[in-house]
């Protein structure tokens, strides 16, 4: 009994040192995602936010409404009174807010050109592939067309079988006429070489 009990004492004292043990990450199951201190974003959605912006910043709705703006801000803080001018002449604040969207509008143009010529690479390299497939198509309908042709060249046409047939008609019809003659003249011959008779018999 007593060798029971420390065995199993030792069994246990076991088991805890094995739970107090730091675990080993397993091999078999994934990673848990690290925590990151930079938020993350979508490239593509942002990109596709700056293609917008820099799409409306070139048209002429955004220049007149800059316009509209800009005039308006001028006109209020020259006509109204100074308690409610919130950037007087020489209109500090409207210069900064024209840098800042200065600032960030250029390379918001920028990233949408370059995102406007990997499309256009894509597409040429589209195009190059299209053009080699329409190429080597062309040169295996050309092939094509060409044996086609010898083996024309080598196939008995209509024109060259009526040719033929009446030249075998022809043909019959002069073997045909020596040999009526030729049995013409065999019944006189007949005639004057009686059967039996031999010209020395006379």
């Amino acid at each position: 009994m007593a060798g029971e009990r420390d065995a199993l004492r030792e069994r246990t004292l076991a088991g805890a040192t094995a739970a107090g043990r730091p675990r080993a990450p397993r091999l078999d199951q994934p990673r848990p995602p690290r925590r990151r201190i930079v938020p993350e974003w979508d490239p593509d959605a942002f990109g596709r936010l700056s293609e917008r912006i820099a799409r409306f910043l070139g048209t002429g709705r955004f220049i007149v409404w800059m316009t509209v703006v800009i005039i308006l801000w001028v006109l209020w803080n020259v006509s109204v009174p100074k308690e409610l001018r919130f950037d007087e002449y020489p209109f500090i604040f409207l210069t900064l807010a024209l840098s800042l969207q200065a600032s960030y509008a250029a390379p918001l143009i920028l990233l949408a050109q370059n995102r406007q010529d990997d499309r256009d690479r894509v597409n040429l390299e589209q195009d190059r592939k299209q053009n080699e497939r329409s190429i080597a198509d062309t040169e295996y309908l050309t092939r094509e067309i060409a044996a086609l042709r010898i083996g024309l060249g080598e196939v008995a046409t209509r024109d060259w079988i009526r040719s033929e047939l009446e030249e075998l008609v022809k043909e019959l019809e002069i073997r045909q006429n020596g040999h009526k003659e030729h049995h013409g003249t065999h019944p006189a011959m007949r005639a004057e070489h009686p059967p039996g008779r031999d010209a020395g018999d006379r």
